[in-house]
């Protein structure tokens, strides 16, 4: 496999990488405490919480690496918007259908599911400051100069 020639590749995938691990820590932590504060029931309810605030954080940096795979089509702007915003309208759809599928469930711990979901959505933006502040690229990327091919160019 090549590797990609947009420079924002590397800086999602380890996104996602840390935002995972970060996301499975909040899970087994919170659902520790979830479990010492309400039982079974706050175990649930931490577990669901950092499911949740995986998938809508995940969604957005998934799309854009989809998206990415046609750089350099010519139609590569309106496919990767496309991508994108249909990755925002899957979002949408879901975070309604989790309100009504969780709405009055006996087992959801309401403070714990919400604590458990914004410490997921700090961790994650803690992550991604983290990784855009280490990772290494050019401040001027994703274009070619004159002389970076390997065919000598002619002048005009």
């Amino acid at each position: 496999m090549s590797p990609s020639p947009v420079s924002s590749t590397p800086i999602l995938r380890a996104a996602i990488l840390w935002s995972s691990v970060a996301t499975a820590a909040i899970a087994v932590v919170g659902g520790i405490i979830g479990y010492l504060v309400a039982g079974s029931d706050g175990l649930w309810s931490a577990l669901a919480g950092a499911v949740v605030a995986a998938v809508f954080l995940l969604l957005t940096s998934v799309s854009v690496l989809v998206a990415n795979r046609w750089f350099g089509d010519a139609l590569y702007v309106p496919i990767f918007f496309g991508i994108v915003l249909g990755g925002w309208f899957v979002k949408l759809v879901v975070f309604i259908a989790a309100l009504f599928i969780l709405r009055g469930q006996p087992w959801l711990e309401p403070v714990v599911f919400f604590v458990a979901i914004v410490a997921s959505v700090v961790a994650s933006l803690v992550v991604d400051m983290i990784v855009l502040r280490t990772m290494r690229i050019p401040h001027v990327s994703d274009v070619s100069l004159p002389g970076d091919d390997d065919a000598p160019t002619q002048p005009r």
